[in-house]
């Protein structure tokens, strides 16, 4: 790792790693020219680290510090209070980061086990971009790969297909906290939505969080904020999980206004649900969303990225190639049946997290 380390600064790469709800994904950026000395390097990084003690004791406290900071973070606190309360069951209720407790008591030898049985070439997907011959880049990685012994281990990778969506709420389910460290208070609102597993369900919703509250111009904003001022900031989200997603309106705002802005989403909901979206906000919402996505993975950091996501949660590229499209041939009647289908005004569930009692 030292090596590694040294090689990456003098080559002006880059290199890091991240966990989220579905996977974790390490990545490194460099020149063509170098790409043959470090992506060995790398995968040896994430295959045969030697996790000695001492270095695990000080990774040990930099997880604690991370997680002592998120739960001093009133936004990420009120997304943890969303997620436990959208999801019952579903794996996706829990923080990344995992509680401190479990971190506190995890020794090295737990570590070292926990990664011989799940890293291992078995369970990774390897993405590469870049300005090389497409043989060249792929005989690199298999030579990296095929290097390391792969372990007989016993351990049973749970795998996405044995986890099952949770069903829609049939009625608004209500969680409020109170939280001292806040000047204004939080307010979500939550529907379970289709994930990954149906793919073509979310472009729709992908959409309609664009026309609700992406934006000066999307409907909530301009309506809660620019016209009534009932809110500070309001915004709206599709969140496409691997079993099951969430749609997501948060706000921040004062507390008493709690019960107009609540009741207020719902209208919009039950409006967006009868009176059909028009063509031209649709067309411009469109190519609004189909130009992020293009201008997002423009680069082939981002592109290695998009790819490995789609391919080691689907095994399938299309979709990643053809997200664009995709949402360029939905329609006014496509939207509308989707909020109709998935966005029920009368039946979410509702996080407040209030400053102090009132």
């Amino acid at each position: 790792s030292g090596e590694f380390e040294r090689l990456i600064e003098e080559r002006g790469a880059v290199t890091n790693a991240a966990t989220s709800q579905e996977y974790t994904h390490y990545y490194i950026t460099t020149a063509p020219k170098d790409f043959a000395e470090l992506a060995p390097l790398q995968l040896e990084v994430v295959l045969n680290p030697s996790i000695a003690d001492d270095a695990f004791e000080r990774e040990r406290l930099v997880i604690l510090e991370e997680i002592r900071r998120s739960e001093d973070n009133p936004r990420r606190r009120t997304f943890y209070r969303a997620m436990e309360t959208c999801f019952e069951t579903l794996p996706y209720r829990r923080p990344v980061l995992g509680p401190a407790s479990v971190i506190e008591q995890l020794t090295p030898q737990q570590m070292r086990d926990f990664h011989g049985s799940w890293y291992q070439p078995r369970s990774m997907t390897a993405a590469v971009v870049g300005n090389l011959p497409v043989e060249e880049m792929i005989e690199i990685v298999v030579e990296g790969v095929t290097k390391f012994k792969i372990q007989n281990s016993e351990f049973k990778i749970q795998n996405s297909t044995s986890l099952f969506p949770e069903k829609p709420f049939r009625e608004v389910v209500r969680r409020e906290y109170v939280d001292e460290s806040l000047q204004q208070a939080r307010l979500v609102m939550a529907w379970r939505v289709p994930g990954l597993t149906e793919l073509s369900e979310t472009y729709a919703l992908d959409i309609l969080a664009v026309v609700l509250g992406q934006g000066k111009v999307s409907r909530l904003f301009r309506d809660l904020r620019e016209e009534r001022g009932l809110v500070t900031q309001i915004g709206a989200s599709n969140m496409t999980q691997g079993v099951q997603g969430v749609f997501y309106i948060s706000a921040q705002l004062p507390s008493e206004n709690l019960p107009q802005v609540e009741a207020a989403i719902a209208q919009h909901l039950f409006k967006i649900q009868t009176e059909s979206i028009t063509k031209n906000e649709l067309s411009r919402i469109r190519t609004q969303v189909a130009n992020r996505f293009i201008f997002s993975n423009e680069r082939p950091s981002d592109r290695a990225n998009l790819y490995g996501y789609y391919y080691s949660q689907l095994q399938d590229l299309e979709p990643a190639l053809n997200y664009p499209a995709y949402i360029q041939s939905l329609e006014p009647t496509d939207i509308q049946a989707a909020a109709k289908r998935y966005l029920s005004p009368n039946a979410y569930g509702i996080i407040v997290m209030r400053p102090s009692l009132q």
